[in-house]
């Protein structure tokens, strides 16, 4: 597979311009040549999180899409007047049609590493404490009886003390 530069589509878009919206279901990446592009989403009280900024030289995409399984929760937009480089989705797909070998699993292994990440910072954003504790439950479910609950309340930002309260909170309601 070559992947060059060169053979992404350049274009040259207006500050304020977006790329992509939230909940879309496109999927692409963008290089930036010159300028400054952000990803942000909004949460579901209405409050706008910035989750990144691109400035030349970096790439940006939404990586809960890039293997089709969800719609995008961030939006990208320009912050400046910016030339980028469009990589398609159909780069993302060559990459899941390579044939598997320990390499291409270890790109699928990251990618999905990255896309974990990216749902905790947003998680860690705008999540109340027991959003927190259930994601953290959703994501690593085998994990919760493996480590401390220190640990674990220091993974999601939170003191053992305020942990202990949400897990007693969630013990009563069920």
């Amino acid at each position: 597979m070559n992947l060059q530069i060169d053979n992404f589509k350049e274009k040259f878009i207006l500050k304020g311009s977006l790329l992509q919206r939230q909940n879309d279901t496109k999927m692409e990446a963008y290089f930036v040549k010159n300028g400054l592009l952000r990803s942000y989403f909004v949460d579901s009280k209405g409050k706008e999180h910035t989750f990144m900024f691109a400035p030349e030289n970096w790439l940006i995409a939404d990586f809960s899409i890039i293997n089709n399984t969800r719609s995008a929760k961030l939006s990208i937009e320009a912050l400046e007047e910016s030339e980028i480089y469009i990589i398609p989705k159909s780069v993302f797909e060559k990459i899941h049609l390579l044939p598997e070998n320990e390499l291409i699993k270890q790109v699928h292994r990251f990618i999905k590493r990255i896309e974990t990440l990216q749902e905790r910072v947003i998680m860690l954003m705008c999540a109340t404490a027991e959003e927190k504790y259930l994601h953290f439950l959703d994501t690593y479910p085998d994990i919760s009886q493996r480590v401390s609950q220190k640990m674990i309340a220091s993974y999601l930002g939170l003191t053992a003390e305020a942990l202990s309260r949400v897990r007693k909170s969630l013990n009563t309601k069920h």
